[in-house]
């Protein structure tokens, strides 16, 4: 098994986070001598009381935008697919799949075909790169949103980011790109437009997909492209820049991850590891004062003085849209640099995919992080809008946000969409979760409210700005738990309760282990050192209901090696046709209740591409305890209990789907007849080096062009769409 992470494995694997939070065994202490729901959530004596009385609503974002459902399945009715190292798809027998949508495919009539060899330009009118998160907004024929159609509408898709090696950008550039400063302007500008989101039109005609290259829906999104400010960041001075005076706008998203449907019909995006786009020189620490507010928060946010950024764009020319990159205190005041750019990063971003005129509002009120998807609550009348969120950095934190606003089930139908936005993601209470060993835990109010945070001496909080811009501080403040890089999360539409995937931790040791993170793997085989929790898990929470303080919680499956030859790995009891590693995309079905995992891994590979599985799990509190006994290097180890859930069988996890070479499987979305599903294929051939950049023959992929998509045999990222032969419900 190898133990080296992917290049994007290690970006994605940032660690911040050096808060001193409370253990488990301080915390639990205290709270169970004070809070009557910890003091009777479980019994000692296993999970058997752990069921969730109350949650039997679908819990089902955008209810109001699906059609009919034909029911949730209880078993799945294909069969599994083999792990593969094939650079090809391998998918369930009886399914085909259609490539529709790939790196570089023109949006309108006028900009070229793709030629795939570095020489292309006009990205800001083409399919970005890395597609990821995606959520389907329906037509009818007419060309009208329709919340029924089933064979024409559009898919909004997130550009997360562009393969790379060190500064370069290599398979978009002819010969790879430029691996010095200052980076070329062309190049840089290619980049620049690479990144953000799509809006396309996609199309099924006799039962052929594919997308509508002229549609007037088209849309690409940019990291050019101004974007309103909305939520208590609006305004502030922690949003001024030379650009922004008021600090209302800023200019695009990037690094989007996951994505999401508002109840009201939005598109809803994450912004993940944007902070590593920013670069600020050796001297600014003392420019800005070494012990300031300000640079703590961005040494917490991972931009140290003096380190490299991601890929130099900040030196390409002394042009506003390159130094705006160097978020330095370089003049006489924040209205005079861009000393404030990186605050307004990181945020969840809102956007009407109906209307390609409208500018995108990032909703600060959500926090400041690096997001992954949003998930939302089962709306009820009268009640808040609720929302489920993941900081995707090893040992970060799970976020829930409460609206201040009740629902109203009108707003499913307004016509201004970005306003019920306005109304119900800009005001509310943003909550950090803290795990507990008995399987209970705890919303910790992010506000000023909250003494610990109103009193706090370390770290001084005097706005609701100082709390969206700084959430990750004001976590740490209140003790959250420390989680294994917290990535998607889903609601299961059968029982309102709450999956997040924790996709590994390097850093994880069997001191710091806790009932949540049980795990940390000394690879002994191959007589290395601690190695952390390599293959990931995931956690699932039950609340009575979604503005709860309290949740009770278990661990729905470890990942893991199915023929590892140690149970510490293989905690779930994992076969040949349903084992993994790194659990990443996570999305629940509406139409049949499947959860659909999806991985992103380095520690498998040796063994198998990146997946897709499907699974029916149950509800928190089916399994039992068990406990991980986690060896440290001087042959002693650190027993840790904690609460799993029932083993998956054959008929309720299995392997659906194994994509091609150096691959990440990613983002989801559905016809609202459970017919045609589509997912992402990020990054094909990452594991290319620049240096046979002119050599396709050592490309690790040339997909898709070797499965007969586009030319050149440069990989790229792209959407494909999968039906069943006999056009039944996908997984039925």
């Amino acid at each position: 098994m190898s133990k080296e992470p992917r290049t994007s494995a290690l970006i994605d694997a940032e660690i911040n986070n050096e808060s001193k939070n409370p253990e488990f065994e301080q915390v639990l202490s205290a709270r169970l001598s004070r809070r009557g729901m910890l003091r009777g959530a479980v019994g000692a004596t296993g999970l058997g009381m752990m069921g969730v009385p109350g949650l039997t609503h679908a819990a089902n974002p955008g209810a109001t935008h699906v059609a009919a459902m034909p029911g949730y399945l209880s078993t799945l009715g294909f069969g599994a697919v083999a792990k593969s190292l094939a650079d090809r798809i391998s998918i369930a027998e009886g399914y085909e799949y259609q490539i529709i949508y790939a790196l570089g495919d023109p949006l309108d009539a006028q900009t070229p075909a793709f030629k795939n060899d570095g020489t292309d330009t006009d990205f800001h009118r083409r399919a970005g790169d890395h597609h990821d998160g995606m959520e389907w907004f329906g037509l009818s024929a007419a060309g009208r949103p329709s919340n029924t159609y089933t064979s024409r509408g559009l898919l909004a898709i997130n550009h997360e980011a562009t393969t790379d090696e060190k500064l370069t950008s290599f398979f978009i550039h002819a010969n790879g790109g430029t691996a010095t400063l200052p980076r070329p302007v062309a190049e840089v500008d290619k980049e620049l437009a690479i990144h953000g989101i799509s809006v396309v039109e996609v199309e099924a005609q006799h039962g052929k997909w594919s997308y509508k290259k002229a549609s007037k829906f088209n849309r690409r999104v940019t990291v050019n492209t101004e974007v309103e400010l909305h939520g208590p960041l609006r305004g502030s001075s922690l949003a001024t820049t030379k650009y922004s005076k008021d600090g209302k706008v800023t200019r695009g998203t990037v690094n989007n991850c996951g994505t999401g449907k508002t109840p009201w019909g939005t598109f809803v995006s994450g912004e993940e590891n944007w902070n590593g786009y920013f670069f600020r020189d050796a001297q600014d620490d003392q420019r800005r004062g070494k012990d300031s507010k300000e640079v703590a928060g961005l040494n917490r946010y991972g931009r140290k003085a003096g380190v490299a950024s991601r890929h130099g764009w900040e030196s390409a020319s002394s042009d506003d849209k390159y130094v705006r990159w160097n978020n330095g205190a370089l003049g006489a005041s924040a209205s005079d640099d861009y000393r404030n750019e990186m605050n307004t990063y990181g945020y969840v971003v809102e956007m009407d995919a109906y209307n390609p005129s409208l500018h995108l509002r990032k909703r600060s009120a959500l926090g400041r992080f690096a997001h992954e998807s949003v998930s939302f609550a089962k709306t009820t009348p009268g009640q808040p809008v609720v929302a489920y969120m993941g900081d995707d950095a090893r040992n970060e934190y799970i976020y829930k946000y409460v609206s201040d606003a009740k629902w109203d089930p009108r707003d499913a139908r307004a016509s201004d969409k970005l306003a019920i936005g306005d109304k119900y993601l800009n005001k509310g209470k943003l909550y950090a979760a803290r795990f507990l060993e008995n399987g209970a835990g705890e919303w910790l109010e992010l506000s000023l409210s909250n003494p610990v945070i109103g009193n706090s001496k370390a770290f001084e909080f005097k706005t609701d700005a100082d709390i969206v811009v700084y959430t990750r501080i004001a976590a740490d403040t209140v003790g959250a738990t420390k989680m294994d890089r917290p990535e998607w999360g889903g609601v299961n539409p059968k029982n309102g309760e709450v999956y997040i995937t924790l996709t590994n931790n390097s850093t994880r040791t069997p001191d710091n282990t806790d009932a949540a993170n049980p795990r940390s793997y000394l690879d002994l085989r191959a007589g290395k050192s601690q190695t952390g929790n390599v293959n990931g898990h995931i956690i699932r929470m039950g609340e009575g209901k979604p503005t709860d303080n309290e949740f009770k919680w278990d661990v729905y499956v470890f990942a893991g090696e199915a023929n590892s030859g140690d149970s510490n790995i293989n905690l779930s009891n994992l076969t040949d046709a349903n084992d993994m590693s790194s659990p990443d995309g996570l999305v629940f079905s509406p139409t049949t209740g499947i959860c659909w995992i999806q991985t992103d891994d380095g520690a498998y590979t040796d063994e198998t591409n990146c997946m897709m599985l499907a699974a029916i799990p149950g509800r928190v509190g089916d399994g039992v305890k068990k406990t991980v006994n986690n060896l440290r290097e001087d042959g002693s180890s650190k027993d840790v209990s904690t609460l799993v859930g029932k083993e998956p069988t054959e008929a309720t996890l299995k392997r659906f789907f194994v994509g091609p070479r150096d691959c990440e499987i990613t983002g989801w979305a559905e016809t609202p007849d459970g017919k045609a599903m589509f997912i992402n294929i990020q990054h094909p051939g990452e594991g290319t080096k620049m240096a046979d950049i002119g050599n396709p023959s050592k490309f690790t992929s040339q997909w898709p062009t070797n499965a007969g998509y586009g030319v050149g045999n440069r990989p790229r990222s792209a959407t494909i769409v999968i039906t069943k032969k006999d056009g039944g419900v996908i997984g039925s």
